[in-house]
């Protein structure tokens, strides 16, 4: 199958491309002006590592060892024991396209020319993700405070022939993985340990595949939203411009002009215009505050990632131009970790919302449709379940939602004596974006319901594409049946992107 090129410069790589290596969907390699960069940051630690002045990481130990002078003859060892002490990760391995990710993320940083690595242990990285050798690296282990040590140790094993990898899915030991790929481990020199396991790439690659997910469930938020909005019998006037434009946040006004090209050709709205009722509840009424606040709050994080992917996070840095290898900080995952922290909250705000609309379509007092929406209720329990499974998710989202960002264990000796939890933050982001999936497709079962009783009047452009997609995949509920595979069919139309894709069609 043909797979189109994406150069890397370390400069330039964008989120959209993280997802495109993740799904091994591209050719990786390396830019003509990468890869001198390269070449020049590893003559300069080469000629450092030849004298015999102290320089951390390349002829001194590391964190609190980094006092004890080591000899040239033991500085191939002293990079191979990096590697093998600090892959101490535990817990289930991150998923391939994240592991694919935190590959390429790597290849990424390394290309800027600020790390001091080989030009061919770079290229073995490149040729790994090309060659779909992707290294085990389990979940848990980092605190995010010289970046994610342990992940990165473990991605790093598979360099040098030890650990595990996935070879075109199948996991194995790496060194049989990296032979059948046609592929030779690298003996690492000085400093290329630690210009392997220096930095936020774990936490960006979980964080990047989380980002646009949540963009996407933002959108499908609104048309869950707008699909109530029609079953309810709602009013379309609080997306007007005027009332946007005189709070004029960036989200709300997105989110409301999104919800005017939803709701267009609507027949439903012409059957209420003459109703008694005065205003909806603020689930479908403050939808644009609401779903744009969260917006908001992705743009956020969607700038903290886009610079953090394309930045040096290694420590020591090597500036070719001033001939200087010098520590800092940029390893520190506090800026992702806040993002995450910030997008799991934006994303629980959406479950939380979709949850109460949910409660206006099931209740009877307050949706004028049947109890529970079912046929012959009592006899049928219709959807009442649904809405407990609902309210199940958003509070365990909450949960979830305490912030990483704000916790700090110190470590290494009290060396590394505040760290950002960062790795912890993309981690509960990333179930908190499962289970704002999982809300949104409910409330999307359960607005067809309702929609099914408004029929043949037709709603918006919107929730009448999304309603007869969901019909084409799930019939009309006549009686009581196990909800949890309707459940998972509209989950499926909303990570596939069909229902996107559909919605979109229809409202061009």
């Amino acid at each position: 199958m043909y797979r189109p090129r994406l150069l890397i410069d370390g400069d330039t790589l964008r989120l959209e491309e993280i997802l495109q290596v993740a799904h091994n969907e591209v050719i990786v390699e390396l830019s003509p002006e990468a890869q001198a960069c390269v070449r020049a940051s590893r003559e300069l630690v080469d000629r450092v590592a030849a004298g015999d002045t102290p320089s951390y990481g390349i002829n001194t130990g590391f964190g609190t060892l980094a006092e004890v002078r080591i000899d040239k003859k033991d500085l191939r060892e002293l990079q191979r024991n990096l590697i093998l002490s600090h892959a101490a990760g535990v817990g289930a391995p991150m998923p391939i396209p994240e592991a694919r990710a935190l590959l390429l993320l790597r290849c990424n940083v390394l290309a800027k020319g600020f790390s001091g690595i080989r030009l061919e242990t770079l290229q073995l990285a490149l040729d790994m993700l090309n060659k779909d050798v992707v290294p085990v690296v389990p979940e848990r282990g980092s605190v995010g405070a010289s970046g994610d040590l342990a992940p990165l140790a473990h991605l790093a094993l598979v360099f040098i022939g030890e650990g595990e990898a996935f070879y075109q899915g199948h996991r194995m030991p790496a060194r049989q993985a990296l032979e059948r790929a046609g592929l030779t481990p690298v003996v690492l020199e000085a400093k290329e340990g630690l210009a392997l396991v220096n930095g936020t790439q774990a936490m960006c690659a979980v964080g990047s595949l989380l980002q646009l997910r949540a963009e996407m469930l933002s959108l499908v938020a609104d048309i869950a939203g707008s699909m109530t909005l029609e079953g309810l019998l709602g009013s379309h006037k609080p997306f007007i411009p005027e009332i946007q434009d005189v709070r004029p946040h960036e989200g709300q006004k997105a989110c409301a002009a999104h919800l005017r090209r939803l709701l267009a050709g609507s027949d439903l709205v012409e059957t209420h215009i003459n109703c008694s009722k005065v205003q909806d509840p603020y689930s479908l009424r403050c939808m644009p505050q609401v779903h744009g606040a969260a917006r908001e709050g992705l743009a956020f994080a969607r700038r903290i990632l886009e610079v953090e992917v394309n930045s040096a996070t290694d420590n020591p840095l090597v500036f070719v131009d001033s001939g200087r290898i010098v520590s800092g900080g940029n390893f520190h995952g506090q800026p992702i970790s806040l993002a995450m922290d910030v997008a799991a909250m934006a994303l629980t705000q959406l479950s939380s919302i979709s949850e109460r609309r949910v409660e206006q379509l099931v209740n009877p007092t307050l949706s004028n449709l049947p109890p529970f929406l079912a046929k012959n209720s009592g006899l049928n329990s219709g959807f009442m379940i649904a809405q407990v499974t609902s309210a199940a998710l958003v509070a365990e989202s909450r949960v979830l939602c305490h912030p990483a960002s704000v916790d700090s264990i110190p470590s290494s000796a009290g060396r590394e004596d505040h760290v950002s939890m960062g790795m912890t933050a993309a981690l509960k982001g990333r179930q908190v974006a499962d289970f704002t999936r999982t809300c949104l497709a409910i409330e999307i079962l359960v607005a067809s319901q309702a929609l099914d009783y408004r029929l043949p009047v037709k709603a918006g452009r919107g929730p009448r594409a999304a309603h007869e997609l969901v019909r084409s995949r799930v019939p009309t509920m006549e009686k009581d049946r196990e909800l949890h595979r309707d459940i998972e069919a509209v989950s499926q139309l909303i990570d596939s992107g069909e229902l996107m894709r559909v919605v979109r069609a229809a409202t061009a």
